[in-house]
């Protein structure tokens, strides 16, 4: 398959190299990152979109995939299919997707879970939405790239699983890590303590495939100096698309609410910035009641 790529980050170049490893004949862009061995280089988003019959977008932010999709969907072949597999706000996925169909395109939103080590090992999570027939479309390249691929539904969808399930991994983590702080005060164990929450009724995927204390548990960014491999201001970014769709449909959300208020002062008034979002428990730990 002849495939466009455009974003070249952290996590669209192990993507990138990984379908052209399958054999697929990838031509990428990005503004400012390399291009990783076995895709070739575009000289804009519109080259590498040209005669694709795929392209597949990972960029920062709505604003930017607007903009991007202005630039390609004119240039694309009709029938082609635009995947972004950014994490942008709903509305933003719904405009491009709305584009891209008048146009005569394919269009999904498949937002990732995974983090960089699941975009290079090949086993991310695509949530997706869009038609059936993008789906089926592009379903063979969510196989190269991840593990699995979940059609959500119609055009944001997959948007708004990743903000839903982003939501709840934020608070998760922060009452974990608050947790740990209150059990170390208490004179509790850290190891009984996962002993005990990973098989109790208190477990969860923060706690056990993930847990924020260092030599606990399952290898984690806790163990290597919370070096990020989910930083914290990503976090703070979905959260705050959590808030953004969830005041644009009148949904009480005060949990994530207050897990966005959390971040933001880790990330924008503390040490929080280029520190993995488990990070919270040294802070936890480090501060009192008060």
């Amino acid at each position: 398959m002849k495939i466009g790529f455009i974003g070249l980050g952290n996590m669209g170049a192990p993507m990138a190299a990984n379908l052209a490893k399958a054999g697929h004949a990838v031509t990428g862009f990005d503004l400012t990152a390399p291009c990783p061995d076995g895709v070739s280089k575009a000289a804009s988003a519109a080259e590498a979109a040209t005669g694709a019959e795929v392209v597949i977008t990972m960029l920062p932010n709505g604003a930017i995939l607007r903009d991007v999709a202005d630039t390609i969907i004119p240039v694309m072949a009709a029938g082609a299919v635009l995947c972004d597999c950014s994490t942008v706000d709903v509305d933003s996925a719904r405009i491009v997707a709305a584009q891209a169909e008048a146009a005569g395109l394919g269009a999904l939103d498949a937002p990732v879970s995974g983090g960089v080590g699941g975009a290079a090992a090949g086993t991310l999570t695509f949530m997706v939405g869009g038609s059936d027939a993008a789906f089926a479309t592009v379903q063979p390249l969510f196989e190269i790239m991840g593990q699995k691929a979940v059609h959500c539904g119609g055009a944001g969808a997959g948007q708004a699983a990743k903000i839903c399930n982003n939501m709840i991994l934020g608070a998760t983590m922060a009452v974990t890590c608050e947790a740990f702080a209150l059990a170390d005060k208490l004179g509790l164990d850290r190891a009984r303590m996962f002993d005990v929450v990973s098989t109790s009724s208190g477990y969860s995927w923060s706690m056990n495939a993930y847990c924020p204390a260092p030599g606990v548990g399952p290898q984690s960014p806790a163990d290597n100096e919370y070096k990020p491999g989910f930083a914290a201001e990503l976090m703070l970014k979905d959260l705050r698309l959590s808030q953004q769709a969830a005041e644009a449909v009148d949904a009480d959300t005060p949990m994530g609410a207050r897990a966005t208020t959390l971040y933001a002062a880790f990330v924008e008034d503390e040490d929080g910035r280029g520190r993995d979002f488990s990070a919270l428990l040294p802070r936890f730990a480090a501060r009192g009641r008060g």
